[in-house]
């Protein structure tokens, strides 16, 4: 019987979105070593099916201020991704790559906005490729909107865009160590369930 929502999930097809979150970071994790052109690890990602009240409480609270790249997913896959970076994450990025130290998000420049968008899109890419690799479907993303904003606003946009699908979405939370620097980045995971059943149908998992 096909999914109507996320909450319909069971063990099986989460542990399949975990290990497509677990090729994804390693993905990622390559991108962002190769453009900060040093090593990086990471930690074994954590994977959960949340709803949007837990997701902003794992964030900090509605009035955190963080970075959010927002992507279309297109093609064969249809939905939303969000890229969330934190603070900590914004500075490892910035420091490496601009010599920049961040103690506030107002001193981000454009260059430093150039800078995080470019690093945002190889990431999500990272993620959306993992899928691609498995499954054999085409799927294309937008350039990103980029914001800066209170963790509660930015997440009012998922929210709303995909509540006649209920309230839980994919929450993949990253941590990356380089160097001295260790950080967390968040990406939300948002197909439409029709495409979320086309995945599961095409590795193969019974729904």
């Amino acid at each position: 019987m096909a999914l109507k929502d996320y909450s319909e999930l069971n063990p099986i097809q989460l542990d399949v979105l975990r290990e497509i979150g677990n090729i994804g970071t390693g993905n990622a994790a390559t991108s962002l070593a190769s453009m900060l052109a040093k090593p990086v690890n990471i930690q074994v990602p954590k994977i959960s099916i949340l709803d949007f009240d837990t997701v902003t409480a794992n964030l900090g609270g509605p009035e955190n201020m963080i970075v959010g790249l927002l992507f279309a997913l297109q093609g064969d896959v249809t939905g939303m991704m969000m890229f969330l970076l934190q603070k900590d994450f914004s500075h490892m990025v910035l420091n490496t790559l601009l010599g920049q130290s961040l103690h506030s998000f107002h001193e981000i420049d454009e260059m430093g906005i150039s800078a995080l968008q470019e690093i945002g899109n190889i990431m999500a890419a990272a993620y959306v490729n993992a899928i691609a690799q498995l499954t054999g479907m085409v799927i294309d993303i937008s350039v990103p909107d980029i914001c800066i904003d209170m963790c509660g606003a930015m997440l009012s946009v998922p929210a709303i865009h995909f509540a006649n699908i209920g309230d839980k979405i994919i929450f993949i939370e990253d941590q990356f160590e380089s160097d001295e620097l260790s950080a967390v980045s968040q990406i939300l995971l948002i197909p439409e369930v029709d495409a979320l059943n086309q995945i599961m149908l095409r590795l193969g998992i019974e729904i």
